[in-house]
């Protein structure tokens, strides 16, 4: 069953390997206008992270899980999505994050990747999935990265929260998948 996240489905068209996809999104257009990038929102324990909204084709409620035997401790295994053998990576195995609160797995949603960008049928496991959001080049900071071709942290965004009359800004990990799934050789 898909998720009710406005700007995710199926049906979305995809541009070649999503949005600023040679790192160079800080720069304008001629007109002067800043460009903008688009990412999916999710939870990894207490933290915030985001990934392309283009390499994202949809996202779907926990469904069983078929265990792999001799698979990587992050491979969770398979499911079966509309006929298709999906594997299942859990994204917080793999980054090693420990969760502050036990998060069930019945509770936890699947990011299903764009089969552009991965050649097979691969989700990743998250905790939960929070919105799709439109960011300006100037809101990411890219101090965070390594500057190495291989991160797969593309920057941090900074996002701006109004609470009352109190602004305060949320960071956001915003991940590169090719580059995450390239360290896994799943792609």
């Amino acid at each position: 069953m898909a998720g009710n996240i406005p700007g995710i489905s199926s049906s979305m068209s995809h541009g070649t390997g999503g949005l600023f996809a040679n790192k160079s999104y800080g720069k304008s257009h001629d007109d002067g206008a800043e460009e903008s990038f688009q990412v999916v929102e999710f939870l990894l324990g207490q933290e915030h992270f985001a990934i392309d909204l283009f390499d994202v084709k949809e996202v779907v409620e926990y469904t069983r899980i078929t265990k792999l035997p001799n698979s990587p401790s992050y491979i969770k295994g398979i499911i079966d999505l509309r006929g298709e053998i999906t594997t299942i990576i859990d994204l917080k195995q793999q980054l090693a994050i420990t969760s502050g609160t036990a998060t069930s797995e019945e509770e936890t949603r699947i990011i299903v990747l764009d089969d552009r960008i991965t050649h097979s049928k691969i989700g990743i496991m998250v905790d939960d999935v929070l919105t799709v959001s439109t960011f300006n080049a100037s809101q990411v900071d890219e101090t965070a990265t390594t500057g190495d071709e291989s991160s797969h942290i593309l920057g941090i965004i900074k996002k701006k929260i109004k609470d009352k009359d109190k602004e305060s800004t949320e960071l956001v990990i915003w991940l590169d998948v090719k580059t995450l799934l390239q360290d896994m050789n799943q792609i």
